[in-house]
């Protein structure tokens, strides 16, 4: 849990348009005040933070991606019109990688459909993933993590769309075209 913390924080401050106190920090980033604190002096060592403000974003960023790790827990579908399902389901989720990125940036064919989900609707995804397609490897991948991946999330074209900080990570967890593409977000914060 201890990497999911420090994920958490980090998500939030690099999120927020304001500068927030630590009860808000870790209200926000699900915690305790006393993890933000001890959290935020290593982040002030490195000189990436004053207080609970992000002094460069990108390398609070460059931080981040040296912490994270790529989701290990996922399963995979073949399905028909992926982005049509999702604009219809009530179940929560926020789509990541090449999906978000064709949605935000038009640079990557979105090839897979990757999503976040709550690990408590698995079989209801599984449900609604094997109605509508086949279970094994396919376009979709369905990925159980720590909910908070889904902070900062927005409806973009009717999709859920992971925040542009969390989509970065992922894209160069991703490697290959997808570091490219997160480059290029990066030169946008």
């Amino acid at each position: 849990m201890r990497g999911d913390k420090r994920e958490r924080i980090l998500r939030v401050l690099l999120n927020s348009k304001e500068p927030l106190s630590k009860n808000e920090l870790s209200k926000r980033a699900e915690c305790t005040r006393q993890w933000v604190i001890l959290f935020l002096k290593e982040l002030e060592k490195k000189k990436l933070t004053k207080d609970s403000i992000p002094i460069d974003r990108k390398k609070l960023l460059d931080y981040w991606l040296s912490i994270a790790k790529k989701p290990e827990k996922f399963r995979s579908y073949m399905v028909k019109e992926p982005l049509e399902i999702l604009k219809k389901t009530k179940l929560d989720y926020a789509l990541t990688t090449y999906g978000a990125e064709n949605i935000v940036q038009h640079y990557l064919f979105p090839s897979r459909i990757d999503i976040y989900i709550k690990e408590k609707d698995l079989d209801s995804w599984h449900g609604l993933m094997t109605k509508s397609g086949l279970y094994g490897k396919g376009n979709v991948r369905v990925i159980t993590a720590d909910p908070h991946l889904m902070y900062g999330k927005r409806i973009i074209s009717g999709l859920c769309v992971v925040s542009i900080p969390q989509l970065i990570v992922d894209l160069t967890l991703e490697g290959g075209p997808c570091k490219e593409a997160a480059d290029m977000l990066m030169e946008k914060i």
